[in-house]
């Protein structure tokens, strides 16, 4: 990788499987880099993918297959600015809908544990707006919500 800063992501032996989840779902994403292991290690074998080099959304990452000492938790998360339904739909859709589960407010978890925000930017805007009553008619609404429905953010920004 040639950035200066990269995002480590611990798996427990599926790095590679997120890895390509991500690459096939995701714009601007790729599996970069897959290195085996040039020797045993505590959770695994000579040979085995021990590192994964992958891009998500531009942003480099690296998949470490560390075993299962450590979890994915809320903690961490990918929050990914939406233009539309139909593409806040498609990204939580696809993450739900292969072995994921739903969460408040947008957020979602995929299979692996590792936690996304899918955010239309209508959202953001809304409860950053100026009209302060506006905002906590918007950030209401979206307090009740999984995935966030962009017309009721919309109705509610109006009043």
């Amino acid at each position: 990788m040639t950035s200066k800063n990269t995002i480590c992501l611990w798996y427990d032996g599926t790095a590679l499987e997120a890895a390509t989840f991500y690459a096939e779902t995701f714009p601007d994403s790729a599996v970069v880099a897959v290195h085996r292991a040039p020797g045993d290690y505590p959770s695994g074998k000579q040979g085995d993918v021990l590192t994964v080099e992958f891009r998500v959304m531009g942003i480099p990452c690296l998949g470490l297959n560390g075993g299962p000492a450590f979890r994915h938790t809320e903690a961490f998360s990918f929050q990914v600015a939406t233009d539309d339904q139909a593409e806040t739909d498609r990204l939580w859709n696809a993450i739900v809908d292969n072995g994921g589960q739903e969460s408040e407010c947008g957020w979602c978890k995929d299979k692996w544990g590792l936690s996304w925000q899918i955010t239309p930017r209508v959202l953001t805007a809304a409860y950053t707006s100026p009209d302060r009553a506006a905002a906590k008619r918007a950030f209401e609404a979206m307090t009740g919500m999984r995935k966030i429905d962009i017309a009721t953010i919309e109705a509610a920004l109006r009043g």
